[in-house]
């Protein structure tokens, strides 16, 4: 007899199973996947941890949560810093000064909100759809080279039938920050994260 039954081996799986136990509960786990980690999973492919299920890189801003999880697994120093590939131009994400500087040649941040409040101007009224939620953001330049392509290609629609909330969260910064997460703590567990949960899973028994 257990006090619980834990259905899925991800992170939120693991880590409550593991503090159950640290709490003088017994637990059960069950997984219908032929692997423990959930979606985000890794598996070795010619020596490389490949993310199966999409990347996925933990980040946070709690030193507690931080010192909790390293607790499992080393982490690497891993900053998530993408880059776009537009017809052999290679521009910085998220966007920020690199971008605007690659973009129209600017240098300053006011030359750049000056820039995207002008090319702004094109959409009047509340944003209706993706593409001008996009471009009432970051004008009119970084969403015909940088968003809708990705998005289209992403979703396997026309921006302008996507709706516009889709893309309200879009970050936009004026500094020269290549960084995408602002999280003081960021990381990727060496030996993959289903390592890291299998020794979480280990206190169970």
């Amino acid at each position: 007899m257990y006090n619980y039954l834990v259905v899925g081996a991800g992170l939120f799986g693991a880590v409550f199973a593991q503090q159950a136990k640290v709490a003088g509960k017994s637990v059960l786990v069950i997984e219908r996947r032929n692997h423990i980690a959930g979606n985000v999973y890794t598996e070795k492919v010619e020596g490389i941890n490949f993310h199966k299920y999409g990347a996925h890189i933990f980040h946070t801003n709690n030193a507690k949560v931080w010192n909790y999880i390293t607790q499992f697994a080393t982490f690497n120093r891993y900053t998530n810093s993408p880059v776009a590939n537009y017809k052999g131009e290679l521009y910085s994400l998220p966007f920020n000064m690199y971008t605007f500087n690659k973009m129209w040649g600017i240098i300053t941040p006011e030359e750049a909100a000056a820039k995207i409040e002008e090319q702004k101007k094109v959409i009047t009224g509340e944003p209706q759809n993706l593409e001008e939620q996009a471009i009432s953001l970051v004008g009119c330049d970084i969403y015909d080279k940088l968003v809708k392509g990705y998005t289209e290609k992403q979703w396997g629609r026309d921006c302008k039938e996507l709706p516009a909330f889709i893309i309200k969260r879009l970050p936009v910064r004026f500094t020269f920050d290549n960084n995408y997460f602002n999280a003081l703590f960021q990381g990727i567990p060496m030996g993959g994260t289903q390592s890291l949960l299998r020794t979480c899973l280990m206190e169970l028994k």
